[in-house]
């Protein structure tokens, strides 16, 4: 009750101070009971392979924590589906989920639905879900890193794609390809990775050796194009960026260190973070809202592993 809005500060700084003196702590367990909520915040997270996620779990967590409320991660083991984790978060008395680098099925959606809980994709989107979705830009992401490349005299591309039907990769290629052909460039020849350091390196040898060779590669994320990196330069014996340019797209913090500098867009996570925990609160307070779509603009970071051949009728855009 020390905390009620009727409390004046004096009295309040009395009441902990009596408190602390006593031992007392604050039971948040019987705090749900009156209140009908845990406090808690369910975070589904499908991989933590990318350090990108990293980084949006420990700002998830320093954000609900300053907020008063507490983070409960739940991981996706190999063997498992979306749908037995969701049951597992339904068995805890939480507030709304936030799925990380996932999506949710139709049982699951309705299986949350049923249980009355805010749902928030982040990163991820599926097409007519009716779910909150916090995500980059990132079909602007593709466009900006066409252009880019087009600016600084590059005709060439390849494009290594991560999972094919996330929409992460659908939306960047998209991005990228359609940003080449409005420039009346060639298409970019094609090959899949995973996501993941070995198969951005083995996919950029099968890409060089397909035909023509780029003179320009886009990853659809920074730890494929550092598998790609590693690639290009210590298997195929090849010069970045004088041979390839190369970009990723996240800005993880491997990224920016020395011998790798990639060139790439980040992703602006915080302003993700924040607008995902908004568009939750904003449903706790108020249940049967619309659904929010976020898109949050990237930048692009332009480091070293791009050779910066400006064109005579071009200007470089180093934005997005």
């Amino acid at each position: 009750m020390a905390d009620h809005p009727s409390v004046s500060e004096d009295t309040r700084k009395k009441v902990w101070e009596a408190a602390d003196a006593l031992g007392y702590r604050p039971n948040a367990l019987a705090r749900s009971l009156i209140t009908q909520r845990s406090g808690l915040i369910a975070i589904v997270v499908a991989s933590m392979d990318n350090p990108f996620y990293w980084e949006v779990l420990t700002l998830f967590s320093q954000a609900l924590q300053a907020a008063g409320l507490q983070l409960l991660l739940f991981t996706i083991g190999p063997r498992e589906n979306f749908d037995s984790v969701v049951r597992k978060v339904l068995q805890y008395r939480v507030d709304g989920i936030i799925v990380v680098s996932a999506v949710l099925s139709s049982q699951a959606i309705i299986e949350c639905r049923e249980a009355g809980l805010p749902v928030v994709l982040f990163n991820r989107y599926v097409d007519k879900t009716g779910l909150n979705v916090v995500t980059c830009d990132n079909v602007e992401g593709g466009k900006a890193v066409a252009t880019f490349l087009a600016n600084t005299g590059h005709r060439t591309f390849g494009f290594i794609s991560g999972v094919e039907d996330t929409s992460t990769n659908r939306d960047r290629l998209e991005g990228f390809r359609q940003q080449l052909d409005h420039l009346d460039l060639p298409m970019p020849t094609l090959e899949y990775g995973g996501y993941t350091y070995e198969s951005g390196r083995e996919a950029v040898k099968r890409l060089v050796f397909q035909g023509e060779r780029p003179d320009a590669i886009f990853c659809a994320n920074d730890i494929m194009a550092i598998g790609a990196l590693d690639g290009l330069r210590l298997d195929l014996g090849l010069r970045v960026p004088d041979d390839i340019s190369l970009i990723g797209f996240d800005d993880i913090p491997m990224a920016s260190w020395s011998g790798i500098e990639l060139t790439t867009v980040r992703q602006r996570r915080a302003r993700m973070v924040e607008a995902s925990l908004q568009i939750l609160s904003s449903n706790l307070a108020a249940p049967g809202l619309e659904p929010v779509f976020h898109l949050e603009p990237g930048r692009l970071i332009v480091r070293q592993t791009v050779r910066l051949k400006v064109s005579h009728d071009s200007q470089v855009v180093a934005s997005a």
